[in-house]
């Protein structure tokens, strides 16, 4: 029968960061690349599984800017991953009323995977449901350094006076421009670091880590977060 959430407040956005696929393949004697597409299945069920509860932002870590240090072998076959999942998600996301975006550095992917990815967000525009992001490329402190850079080349034009950067001038810089802030950071694998994860748009962000390893998370581990968080007493710079 599952968890029950009836009056509990579901976050608007929850954020994940999808560890244990290589952890899960080896447990099993299987090679990494399995774990990895068990781990790309287990997205495409969370997806229809947060929409379903009403969650209206889901962002995963997809692939990190570190993620190119990786074998040669196991980066081409993320690669091979990406490409055949990139169609599952479109068919998902049509089905599910789902608008799909992608943030991080795109042009170091080979001609057909960009396209792939503009493709994705191009058809899925007009969806109205859950916003599915995905960080492909993406490194926090990648993501505010080339923000910065684009901030000053405006300062330095006289686009953008420096006395009037605020905050929220900051954020409107950033890959996640127009995009709440997340309620809620999931972490799988029992890892407690950020891994250079959306370190701005945390800040508030409630965290919560299970020893679950990814290709295991299913519904009933993404209630249990939802409860945890609903136990949490939410704080904003001290005020209630």
């Amino acid at each position: 029968m599952g968890l029950n959430l009836d009056g509990m407040v579901v976050p608007k956005h929850v954020a994940l960061i999808l560890d244990g696929n290589g952890r899960w393949a080896k447990k099993r004697g299987l090679p990494r690349t399995m774990g990895h597409k068990e781990g790309c299945a287990t997205v495409e069920k969370t997806v229809e599984t947060a929409a379903r509860l009403g969650i209206e932002y889901l962002t995963v870590y997809g692939f990190s800017t570190e993620n190119w240090n990786r074998s040669a072998d196991e980066v081409g076959a993320l690669m091979q991953l990406f490409r055949y999942y990139m169609v599952r998600l479109l068919k998902v996301a049509k089905a599910n009323n789902v608008r799909v975006k992608m943030i991080g550095d795109r042009t170091r992917f080979d001609k057909d995977i960009i396209e792939g990815i503009n493709k994705l967000e191009r058809e899925t525009a007009d969806n109205t449901g859950l916003t599915f992001v995905i960080a492909v490329n993406y490194g926090g402190r990648d993501e505010i350094t080339r923000a910065v850079k684009r901030l000053a080349a405006d300062c330095a034009s006289g686009r953008l006076d420096p006395e009037t950067v605020t905050e929220g001038t900051v954020a409107s810089y950033l890959d996640t421009a127009g995009i709440p802030d997340p309620d809620l950071l999931i972490r799988t694998s029992g890892e407690l670091r950020l891994s250079n994860y959306l370190l701005w748009q945390v800040a508030y962000t409630e965290f919560y880590i299970t020893d679950c390893l990814w290709p295991d998370f299913n519904e009933d581990e993404l209630k249990q977060a939802i409860i945890a968080y609903n136990k949490r007493d939410r704080r904003f710079g001290g005020v209630k």
